[in-house]
């Protein structure tokens, strides 16, 4: 461990004097620095001092979430929408994500996706027949949904050889989530829906509707537990289909089912074991309905969202490490702004579903980096760092999680990691999930260190 700290240290030095990190004593896993110890939440939380005091009380957390919501042009306040909407408003919303790709595609075979086939996608949309004046339906999301660039499961890749990202798949809605639904595709099978982070394509028989009302007062009602395990189940039950088994990601509030006697089974079971959930579910002809299911007082929920605390930070991250990084929350995953947004969204902190919009979201509290601002400009601020800090670089994010030596370390969802060999060549290691990495060392290129190419840090206060 000493000879790993000094080398560690040496590594620093030459960065913070402007030159090449240079990674030696690597252990077997290919990543310097990095020790199996250091892969428990604990080690970190050991470091810390204060580790239990909040970072942002509930007031505090409110403000911001409130400054997000009205400042940030990514977000969409469905709340407070008009009756009808202008279709050129609509119209607006599904054109910024279904446009005629500017690049060739690639289908899961290698193969490039022909002319033909992206026409009757952009046909599908059925943008041509939209309304002048369009009515939103309002509705929940009733399972674990993607959220889709354009109205097909076609999974489409930028290079033959690459079947991890498919460009058409945005993001994830979760059980409960609310939700406008502004357009119907051609064939019936999608609709267009806005929600409060993302607007996209979804599977119509992910959606069931009813009127506003209803659906927010299920939004907001009380009591209710908050989903803090990385992506319990609720308990199976052949009762009912639809909520059995039910994945349940962190960060999600989802209402007790306070209307049931305490000692009478629910769905075949007893439910002194379990929190009884009230969860949408979706009829034949797609109205919304609510129906009781468990989850087990075993899997990781609480009553309400954790304390924004340095240690509950460090905590949550590590719920997920290993998790298969998954593009727009895909393979059953999330990618590197779904990762410290789920994190932060199970303390009730509401961010920006994308990496660039998190890095200049004029309702967070960030500091921007240019071209003008110099590798010791950009060391220095990195010195500084502190744990839960979002460090931002084109289209990536990391989460601070501590020091050892002075040198930052992160946790983030991430494809690889380039770091330079003695010899000055890099040196790639596939990660392809959520890591625990050394901040420094990280080469974006040749010659750039993934701090040289830092755009943003935010600092959740």
């Amino acid at each position: 461990m000493n000879r790993l700290r000094h080398t560690l240290l040496a590594s620093l030095l030459a960065l913070a004097l402007g030159s090449p990190v240079v990674a030696a004593d690597v252990p077997p896993s290919g990543i310097p620095g990095i020790t199996d110890a250091q892969l428990s939440p604990e080690f970190w939380v050991a470091r810390l001092d204060d580790a239990d005091r909040p970072v942002l009380d509930r007031a505090a957390i409110a403000a911001l979430n409130e400054r997000v919501a009205t400042r940030d042009p990514s977000m969409h306040d469905i709340r407070h929408l008009p009756a009808t909407l202008p279709r050129a408003q609509v119209k607006g919303w599904i054109d910024k994500l279904t446009s005629r790709p500017s690049k060739p595609l690639f289908d899961v075979d290698g193969k490039p996706v022909a002319t033909a086939t992206i026409d009757a996608i952009l046909a599908n949309a059925a943008t041509d027949t939209i309304p002048a004046q369009v009515t939103p339906r309002y509705g929940m999301a009733v399972r674990r949904a993607a959220l889709r660039g354009y109205p097909t499961d076609l999974r489409v890749f930028t290079s033959h050889d690459d079947t991890d990202i498919d460009r058409f798949q945005e993001s994830t809605l979760f059980p409960g989530d609310p939700l406008v639904a502004v357009n119907t595709s051609k064939d019936g099978k999608w609709v267009f829906v806005v929600s409060p982070r993302y607007a996209a394509w979804v599977h119509a028989d992910e959606v069931a509707y009813g009127d506003a009302a209803t659906v927010f007062a299920h939004a907001d009602a009380t009591p209710y537990r908050v989903i803090t395990g990385a992506k319990p189940d609720t308990v199976y039950t052949p009762e009912a289909p639809q909520v059995s088994e039910l994945q349940l990601d962190m960060g999600t509030r989802v209402p007790l089912d306070t209307s049931l006697p305490a000692d009478q089974p629910v769905n075949g079971q007893s439910p002194y074991t379990s929190w009884v959930l009230s969860l949408p579910v979706r009829d034949a002809q797609g109205a919304l309905a609510f129906h009781p299911a468990l989850l087990q007082r075993n899997q990781d929920s609480a009553p309400d969202y954790l304390p924004l605390t340095r240690a509950n930070i460090v905590r949550q991250a590590f719920k997920f490490l290993g998790e298969r990084y998954g593009w727009g929350h895909a393979f059953n995953g999330r990618d590197c702004s779904g990762f410290v947004s789920d994190v932060y969204r199970s303390m009730g902190v509401q961010m920006p579903r994308n990496t660039r919009d998190q890095s200049i979201s004029p309702g967070l509290t960030h500091t921007l980096y240019t071209d003008k601002d110099d590798h010791d400009a950009r060391v220095k601020a990195a010195m500084a760092l502190e744990v839960g800090d979002l460090v931002y670089i084109p289209g990536h994010v990391m989460m601070v999680i501590g020091r050892i030596d002075g040198q930052p370390y992160v946790i983030h969802d991430v494809g690889g990691m380039s770091w330079k060999q003695p010899d000055g060549t890099l040196r790639r290691i596939k990660l392809n999930e959520v890591s625990v990495t050394p901040l420094l060392p990280m080469m974006y290129s040749a010659d750039k260190t993934f701090v040289d190419r830092m755009t943003s840090i935010v600092r959740i206060r």
